[in-house]
């Protein structure tokens, strides 16, 4: 899921992070409120969890990897406003301590990973345990669902910087999620169990 460094052209570094900002402006709020920081261990060990899941690669599409993404746990314990910073903490220190992803990437990892996915996982989550599910199945569903909301951002991404000529972005985008599935639908299975 992490976009190399270098791999997306300027506007497009720009144009991610600008869209990721408000998200982190509003996580790093929330982080600092009582109800979240009373619970800081969990938040770290959270935060740990999600760092050693996302550090798990496995190369994917040219320029990008397959891993687990650990956002559902972090949405559903703390909601999805708070994994934003969490996510770019990690990011920040895969970065520039594993040469995963980058600093030019980073907020087109950060949209992907810190707000699509924990977004997709909370809605999830919620509407199974409307729907009567047992925690449980709702957490699973929502880990490997939000999983795969995470890849397909990417690949929507990886299409915006290079549609097809032919196809154009929604063509380009079938074919990066195409290369993706094949690494990414058993992680998220995995990830779901």
């Amino acid at each position: 899921m992490h976009i190399a460094e270098g791999y997306l052209p300027l506007a497009h570094c720009v144009l991610w992070s600008a869209a990721s900002l408000p998200f982190v402006i509003d996580s790093t709020q929330q982080l600092g409120e009582t109800p979240v920081r009373s619970r800081r261990f969990e938040l770290a060990a959270t935060g740990g969890l999600l760092l050693l899941l996302t550090a798990l690669k496995i190369p994917s599409v040219a320029g990008s990897s397959s891993h687990p993404t650990g956002v559902a746990l972090a949405a559903i314990l703390f909601g999805p406003r708070a994994v934003p910073g969490l996510a770019m903490v990690v990011l920040l220190l895969q970065a520039l301590l594993l040469a995963h992803g980058g600093i030019t990437t980073l907020g087109a990892n950060l949209f992907s990973l810190g707000v699509c996915g924990p977004f997709a996982a909370w809605l999830i989550y919620r509407a199974a345990i409307r729907l009567g599910a047992k925690p449980a199945w709702a957490c699973g569903v929502a880990a490997a669902l939000s999983s795969l909301a995470v890849y397909s951002a990417t690949s929507l991404q990886l299409a915006m910087a290079y549609p097809d000529p032919v196809s154009g972005v929604l063509g380009s985008a079938g074919k990066f999620g195409a290369v993706f599935a094949w690494t990414q639908i058993p992680v998220a299975i995995t990830e779901g169990f």
